[in-house]
């Protein structure tokens, strides 16, 4: 729900300019004067840590088939761990979170949301139910992953149409790739104060024979999140320090084996994930949810001739969650069994061009039962055919790709009708070294996607967002066209890159608020679904229309002192403009900030600071939201133990100004905020 309220202009628009210039100087003087700083250091080139590469369907050794991904692993993803995977990623660039309280919060990139982000587990979905509504958590969890990446532009096609946003992939090893000589593995624990977070974390690997096993296990138990101020911040009234019925209770425990052959493996793993989080909101609900998973992967070097190595995996999901009342009665009960699978053959070099062809299907049997099930129960099937190809010449990369997929819904019951769709999408980009240590990246994408469920098919009041949701039948594709470019820089003593980006499309799904009297005051519905602009429901249906989101990402990286202070200065910003309906809602506001690394010796420290600015460009009947600053730290201390044994004991300090921070992609900001001050210690070991 976009809960109405008053205007919070904590900063005035000259003030939030005022502090941007200077970080847009900042960024074009040491982006573009490289000759002058090295003068300054005497002309010696400094390599400094950057981001990491990744190829999406290939492990380390393979080649990078597509643009890069950002690789969030090591360090980096220990700091940024948070009770949710959005938050998590919230301070990657052109990343944030829809912060549905700590339980919840999933990937919001470059402005879009929900099904235009992909979520995977290990390259499979996660068979949860995150796309229906913003109050339901993603199946997968940080604290599992050895490490996230990030994809954006035509490597999105080896996971779905209509990915316009771009795919989040969280690698586990549950099941293992390779034999280990020794066993293997990690453990943490962590406290944190603004939650009372008590988190513990297991994870080991090792061979006997030609099996190689893999072990897994977490817990996570927090309070109530503690605030600087009142929760609601329309109302005077409400309690102070505290946001109710905020607590998370997460636990997983995984198994997985592999039979390792001289030319490649199979394997299987078995998961159990079970949450029970509350959401923050005077109805005081409670979501009880669980999965079983389970998992098959294989890869065979030089299947068949012509193809250098095959590789398929296979995932059962049995998912259920319980939305109970604030009684403890269950109001609705929510299941998905789902089936998906993957099949890629990647060819030797033809005609100088390298690549990959397979297929991908998914079968989906989603039910509801309660008084407050507003999506009728579903069975979904989608298959899809993909091949993605590139090509090296001279400074040059090349590269192309297609997908086509049938994707049908089939509702179970009230005469609803089944809709078929297929999908068409096409990319093509390329990369130009046209100077040593500068590059340039372009790309085009045409996607195509198919209506969701709730789309298609909501009626009926939406506890959660506190919405009556009308879904509309005659829903067509939405047709996405997507334009990057990207500047690079790779070597010396400052690295950086600019990303500018467009995205128009066509048939623009979204959900749009009422006002049937014209009073400027959008519908409102009660607990009987009859208009009553007291009532407890804002009224909300889906419709098409043409949409475009635009807006850069920029980053800088300086090394102060090689080998020991790094400072990175960066920002994004995204636009979305609706055809003649304004703003599209919910907008990611601009942010800039800087990190300072430092390391000296066994000693390791961090400072991140972050302003948001305020949010005043916002749908029609949407509330601005006030910015904030975000200020964290972390000193760490390196203890090596045995020959392959290390520690690193931990102090951060999250939110050390206090701020109340109103996350605008959220629901729940008007009642909901982030956690307060907090510190956070703990340790982590590898053995």
């Amino acid at each position: 729900m976009e809960y109405s309220g008053r205007n919070l202009n904590d900063v005035n628009l000259q003030s939030e300019n005022r502090l941007f210039k200077p970080a847009q100087l900042l960024l074009v003087i040491f982006f573009f004067d490289i000759p002058a700083i090295q003068a300054q250091v005497g002309g010696q080139a400094v390599e400094l840590p950057n981001v990491t590469v990744a190829a999406p369907t290939a492990d380390q050794t393979e080649f990078s088939l597509f643009k890069p991904v950002t690789l969030l692993q090591g360090n980096d993803l220990r700091r940024k761990r948070e009770a949710n995977l959005g938050d998590t990623l919230a301070q990657e660039l052109g990343v944030t979170s829809s912060s549905y309280g700590p339980g919840v919060g999933r990937p919001i990139i470059r402005g879009q949301d929900g099904p235009r982000i992909r979520v995977l587990e290990s390259g499979i979905g996660t068979g949860d139910l995150s796309i229906i509504s913003p109050d339901h958590a993603v199946a997968t969890d940080s604290l599992n992953a050895s490490r996230i990446e990030i994809l954006r532009g035509p490597a999105t096609l080896l996971y779905g149409s209509g990915t316009s946003g771009g795919v989040v992939n969280v690698i586990t090893e549950r099941i293992p790739e390779r034999l280990f000589k020794s066993p293997q593995g990690t453990l943490e624990a962590r406290y944190n104060s603004a939650m009372t977070e008590r988190t513990g974390a297991f994870n080991a690997s090792g061979s006997h024979g030609q099996v190689s096993w893999n072990l897994e296990a977490f817990k996570r138990k927090t309070n109530d999140i503690k605030i600087p101020g009142r929760a609601d911040i329309n109302d005077p009234d409400s309690e102070h320090g505290v946001v109710r019925n905020s607590a998370v209770d997460t636990d997983n425990l995984s198994m997985g084996g592999s039979y390792m052959g001289e030319r490649g493996f199979l394997g299987a793993s078995i998961s159990r994930l079970e949450s029970l989080y509350g959401i923050p909101g005077p109805e005081g609900a409670k979501i009880d949810m669980g999965q079983t998973r389970y998992g098959i992967a294989g890869e065979l070097d030089n299947p068949i001739k012509g193809f250098d190595q095959f590789k398929m995996r296979l995932n059962y999901n049995d998912y259920k969650h319980d939305e109970l009342e604030n009684s403890g009665n269950i109001g609705t009960r929510l299941k998905n069994n789902e089936l998906e699978g993957r099949a890629e053959l990647m060819h030797t070099p033809l005609a100088d061009w390298q690549g990959v062809v397979g297929i991908q299907f998914q079968n989906r049997d989603f039910s509801a039962a309660g008084d407050e099930a507003f999506v009728p129960s579903t069975l979904s099937h989608s298959v899809g055919l993909f091949m993605l190809e590139k090509r090296n010449w001279e400074r040059w990369q090349f590269d192309m790709g297609g997908r086509i997929e049938r994707d049908t819904q089939d509702p179970q019951g009230n005469q609803l009708q089944s809709r078929d769709f297929n999908l068409y999408s096409v990319s093509t980009g390329g990369a130009w070294d046209f100077t040593e240590g500068y590059k340039l990246d372009f790309s085009a994408t045409r996607g195509q996607r198919a209506p969701s469920t709730v789309a298609l098919y909501a009626n009926g009041k939406h506890i959660a967002t506190n919405t009556f949701e009308t879904g509309n039948n005659t829903l067509t594709k939405e047709t996405s066209n997507n334009f990057d470019l990207a500047l690079h820089k790779t070597t010396g003593v400052v690295k950086g890159k600019v990303n500018l980006f467009y995205n128009h499309i066509n048939d623009y799904i979204f959900q749009r608020s009422i006002d049937s009297n014209g009073d400027g005051l959008a519908d409102r519905v009660n607990d009987a679904g009859m208009l009553d602009q007291k009532g407890s429901f804002l009224v909300q249906d889906f419709a098409q229309t043409r949409a475009k989101f635009y807006g850069a990402e920029a980053e800088a990286i300086f090394a102060l002192m090689p080998d020991t202070l790094d400072l990175r200065l960066f920002t994004d910003m995204v636009y979305g403009k609706l055809n003649h309906n304004g703003n599209i809602p919910r907008l990611t506001p601009q942010r800039f900030g800087l990190v300072l690394d430092h390391r000296w010796g066994p000693w390791l420290s961090n400072l991140s600071l972050m302003r948001v600015t305020r949010q005043d460009r916002v749908a029609r009947l949407e509330t601005e939201t006030q910015g904030y600053t975000l200020l964290n730290t972390e000193v760490g201390f390196n203890v090596k133990g045995g020959r392959s044994t290390s520690y690193i004991f931990f102090v951060q300090g999250k939110n050390l100004l206090n701020s109340d921070i109103r996350v605008h992609t959220s629901f729940l900001k008007a009642i909901a905020p982030m956690p307060g001050r907090g510190v956070v210690v703990g340790i982590r070991g590898e053995f």
